[in-house]
């Protein structure tokens, strides 16, 4: 299977190798590295593996947490292929091709773009800011997403990540109109723990949302509304 290991490790010669070489050693072949963070000394990078199912992945944490100074942050599993360059640009143009479905198709997409489990537009009320807050009605929700879905308080309506008590991460993210928001999500596993989205994650999404804004402007405004019943037939 595909895995997204995250590590804070010191930001100096050597150690990303060690970093690799026990990557190695434990089972995983390496098929890209993103490095999200390089800051104060220390940097944040992911690695996206190919693991052995039949491997433990005790040995894996246990062969990391042996390397002086380094910090798994979380380990999950990846949906999809590993991000390439310019995947951000064919969404986009997949989205202004068919902007009928332009927000299904960036929701959908989000999880495999960002190695997260599920995606939905969620609709917030009108009123949220005078009410105190709201509870999001789902607009539209990408294949993987659990019915109903477990959603965050995504109020006040602002991009930023959010852990919940049960570990479970959120990133948020506002289209900026018509009280919709882009709620992306990785849950916990019972044998792996993801990472929280990491602010440059945060900030890819929003960019993300942006355009997509842009792009379909009015047609934001009829995610999650009500379908007009039909009309006609014979008197």
């Amino acid at each position: 299977m595909l895995l997204r290991v995250r590590v804070t490790l010191p930001d100096r010669p050597g150690t990303l190798g060690q970093v690799a070489r026990t990557l190695g050693v434990s089972g995983a072949d390496i098929v890209q590295v993103v490095v999200l963070e390089r800051l104060g000394g220390r940097a944040v990078d992911d690695f996206t593996v190919v693991w052995p199912g039949a491997a433990r992945l005790e040995r894996l944490l246990a062969g990391l947490a042996a390397i002086p100074g380094v910090q798994v942050d979380g380990v999950w599993r990846a949906i999809g292929a590993p991000t390439a360059t310019g995947q951000d640009a064919e969404l986009l143009a997949q989205v202004a091709a068919n902007p009928a479905d332009g927000c299904a198709t960036l929701v959908d997409a989000v999880p495999g773009l960002l190695a997260a489990d599920w995606a939905v537009a969620a609709v917030v009320p009108i009123d949220w800011a005078s009410s105190g807050g709201g509870a999001a009605t789902v607009g539209y929700a990408s294949w993987r997403t659990p019915v109903p879905p477990n959603l965050p308080e995504v109020t006040p309506l602002r991009s930023r990540a959010l852990t919940m008590p049960d570990g479970s991460h959120f990133a948020v993210v506002p289209f900026g109109r018509a009280g919709l928001v882009l709620v992306v999500a990785r849950d916990v596993a019972e044998t792996l723990t993801p990472a929280a989205f990491h602010r440059t994650e945060v900030d890819r999404l929003t960019q993300l949302v942006k355009a997509s804004a842009v792009i379909l402007g009015d047609r934001l405004d009829l995610v999650g509304a009500p379908t007009a019943p039909a009309t006609g037939g014979r008197s």
